[in-house]
C-alpha cells in the first residue's frame, strides 16, 4: 500500500514538472529608447471654454536701462519693471506694464487713452499736438508716442506719484508687441526731465529682446 502511494506521488510530481516546462515563458519589455515619450502638458492656462493658450511670464522681454536710471520696486505684479529719471526739472518716472496674453487693450486704445491724459493750455485736442511712430525692435512691432501738455495723474498706468494735474509736463509712451503678449512701455514727468532722458528712453526701446 505504502509502495503504491509513493508511486502515485511521484507520478503527479512528473506530470506537474513536465507541464511546467511546457508553459509559456512570461514576457519581459526592456525600456526602448525609441520609444516615444508620453504627452507632457504645455506651460498653459485653460478658459472655461476649453481653449488653450501659452501663458507669457512677465519679464519674459528684457531691456537694458541707461546709466543713470534708479531701478525701484514695482508697487504691483502688473509692472514688470519701474524706474525713477532724476532731473532738474524735478524726477521722472518709467514704468513697464505687462497683463498677459490678449490683455492690456489694443495699442490705438491706449494711444488715445494717453493722450487724453494730456491737457493742452489753449484748451485744444492733443491729439492735434501727438506725435505717433511706428517702428520695429529686434522683430518686433513697436508704436511710439510723444505728447506735452498738462497731465492728469492718478491713472492705473501713471507714473505711480500724487493725483493732481502737472503742468509742463512730457509723456513718452510706447507698445512692443510680442508673441507672448504686449508690453506697454510709459515715461511721465517734467518736460525738462523727460527731454532730458529722451535719448536713454529710445535706447531703452531699441534694447528690448524676447528671452
Amino acid at each position: 500500500m505504502l509502495n503504491s502511494t509513493i508511486k502515485m506521488t511521484a507520478i503527479m510530481l512528473l506530470v506537474a514538472l513536465s507541464a511546467a516546462c511546457n508553459a509559456d515563458a512570461p514576457t519581459v519589455v526592456a525600456p526602448s529608447a525609441n520609444r516615444p515619450p508620453p504627452d507632457r502638458p504645455q506651460l498653459s492656462v485653460g478658459t472655461s471654454n476649453g481653449t488653450i493658450k501659452v501663458e507669457g511670464a512677465p519679464g519674459d522681454l528684457k531691456f537694458q536701462a541707461p546709466e543713470g536710471w534708479v531701478s525701484e520696486q514695482p508697487s504691483s505684479n502688473m509692472r514688470v519693471a519701474q524706474y525713477r529719471l532724476p532731473g532738474d526739472g524735478g524726477d521722472a518716472s518709467l514704468i513697464v506694464f505687462f497683463f498677459g496674453p490678449g490683455q492690456g487693450g489694443s495699442v490705438e486704445a491706449n494711444l488715445d487713452r494717453w493722450i487724453g491724459q494730456m491737457k493742452q493750455p489753449d484748451g485744444s485736442s492733443s491729439k492735434e499736438k501727438a506725435k505717433t511712430e511706428m517702428t520695429t525692435v529686434n522683430g518686433m512691432k513697436v508704436t511710439l508716442l510723444d505728447v506735452t501738455g498738462t497731465y492728469g495723474a492718478g491713472d492705473m498706468m501713471g507714473g505711480g506719484g500724487a493725483t493732481g494735474d502737472k503742468p509742463n509736463s512730457r509723456m513718452r509712451a510706447g507698445v512692443i508687441e510680442t508673441t507672448k503678449g504686449a508690453y506697454y512701455i510709459k515715461l511721465i514727468g517734467p518736460e525738462k526731465t523727460v527731454t532730458r532722458w529722451n535719448d536713454g528712453f529710445m535706447a531703452f526701446i531699441k534694447s528690448a529682446q524676447l528671452k
